[in-house]
């Protein structure tokens, strides 16, 4: 199986795919190494879906910025990682979003794309200073109430007529102190298994139902709930030691396997960003605000072909929200700060997506929301500037209060997201559908 991974890693997919099938046919492979092996393959179909674009088509889209673009160029984007690209059976293959990240990734192209482009509004940056301004003025939280219907659709023929396609579509937590008055209104299905809120930390709706011929297969369910602003007052003088013999503490400050790891990379950083400072909000705070400044928002490849992701964002300096959240809490827990993890939509107006945050642990004060990914807010007032360290707007609906947690009922096969549970999880009996074969959508609106 090392080899074989070896062969993945290097990009060697077709030599790879044809020794595991010869490997599985001949029943060379069994068990957990049979089971291994088919995922490899799977991995390698995930991989190259990212992977999407050939040198002509990357080399097309930058002629607007360099008419004059040289080999020399693309080779020294490639080598920094800021033009991501991977070598598949001889072949460079750029990652689907290469080149709107080069300019996310790279200050220097930045200016490049400004020039030519001309000066951009960020909506929802321009949204959140004037909305957390009014959270900041509050006296109270603020509260909305949203209804939504999620459909998950399967393609035709995605699984063979008269078999039974498994379906965990992603459902609101209740996640107080921000979020409550969870309601689930309707199904697809009349037959359904809703997860228990406190049993399930990523918690789904299931439903299944026969596959047709020529037909989509359809699961779809409506829901309400209720969201809740929270700014929290982190004064350092207020954090009191922690009880590092207690439960809390030693699960929040674990490692855990294979994605929030000590590395020597690791700890290395946190200990130049931290250096000898011992307040828990202090320490938090230089890691949120070094991760600010050097590592970019940028789109992300999948998380199931990453060995481990924090160490892939510290190495090539960028990564979407969840990346960037991984690092955080990766760090924060090497410095001795219990954080976990929440995730689930984003619903600022203009701006449904997903999206990923955690929270933090300070004895004396509770746990505290932050979200890395939207950082520190360009204004002059430090509330709002520094809201998103300590505060939550309310325009998210929470899925998860973990990752990485198992499904009520259990999945058979691999996951298509084995960290983040927010577009759904589908199956067969014949294996795992990956996203390609499936699509997912939202209609939400705010209710009175």
């Amino acid at each position: 199986m090392n080899d074989l991974k070896q062969m993945v890693d290097e990009g060697q997919f077709k030599k790879a795919a044809t020794q595991i099938d010869s490997l599985v046919q001949s029943g060379s492979l069994t068990g957990k190494d049979s089971a291994d092996a088919v995922y490899l393959k799977d991995l390698m179909h995930r991989i190259k879906l990212d992977f999407s674009k050939n040198e002509e088509q990357v080399r097309n889209e930058l002629k607007r910025y360099y008419p004059s673009l040289t080999d020399s160029q693309m080779n020294a984007w490639e080598e920094t990682g800021a033009l991501e690209m991977r070598l598949i059976n001889g072949q460079k293959r750029f990652f689907r979003n290469a080149v709107p990240n080069l300019f996310r990734i790279d200050s220097t192209e930045a200016k490049v794309k400004l020039k030519v482009d001309g000066p951009s509004v960020d909506e929802l940056d321009e949204f959140c200073k004037v909305y957390d301004k009014k959270i900041v003025d509050s006296p109270k939280p603020l509260t909305k109430h949203f209804e939504f219907t999620y459909t998950i659709t399967v393609k035709p023929n995605a699984v063979p007529c008269g078999q039974v396609v498994r379906c965990w579509l992603p459902f609101p937590r209740i996640s107080e102190p921000r979020q409550d008055d969870v309601k689930l209104i309707s199904t697809s299905q009349k037959d359904f298994q809703l997860a228990v809120n406190k049993d399930n930390l990523q918690r789904s709706l299931y439903m299944e139902q026969f596959a047709r011929q020529d037909s989509p297969v359809v699961f779809s369910y409506k829901a309400s709930f209720a969201t809740h602003t929270q700014l929290v007052s982190l004064n350092p003088a207020e954090a009191e030691p922690y009880d590092t013999t207690s439960a809390l503490y030693r699960n929040y400050t674990a490692q855990r396997p294979p994605q929030i790891l000590f590395t020597d990379d690791i700890r290395k950083m946190t200990n130049q960003i931290v250096g000898d400072e011992t307040n828990p909000i202090v320490k938090a705070r230089k890691i949120f605000n070094w991760i600010d400044s050097n590592v970019p928002w940028a789109s992300a490849l999948e998380y199931s072909t990453f060995d481990n992701i924090p160490e892939y964002v510290l190495k090539y300096r960028h990564g979407d929200c969840g990346m960037q959240t991984l690092l955080f809490m990766t760090m924060v827990r090497y410095a001795g700060v219990p954080a976990k993890w929440q995730s689930g939509w984003m619903l600022h107006p203009g701006e449904l997506n997903l999206h990923d945050w955690c929270q933090v642990y300070f004895k004396g004060i509770g746990w505290v929301p932050v979200d890395q990914s939207f950082g520190r807010l360009d204004v002059s007032n430090d509330a709002v500037r520094n809201f998103y360290f300590g505060g939550y707007d309310g325009y998210r609906m929470i899925v998860n209060d973990g990752f990485s947690q198992p499904f009520t009922p259990a999945k058979e096969y691999p996951r298509s997201e084995p960290i983040d549970f927010q577009r759904g999880e589908v199956e067969w009996s014949g294996g795992n559908l990956y996203f390609d074969q499936w699509n997912y959508h939202m209609d939400i609106k705010e209710v009175k």
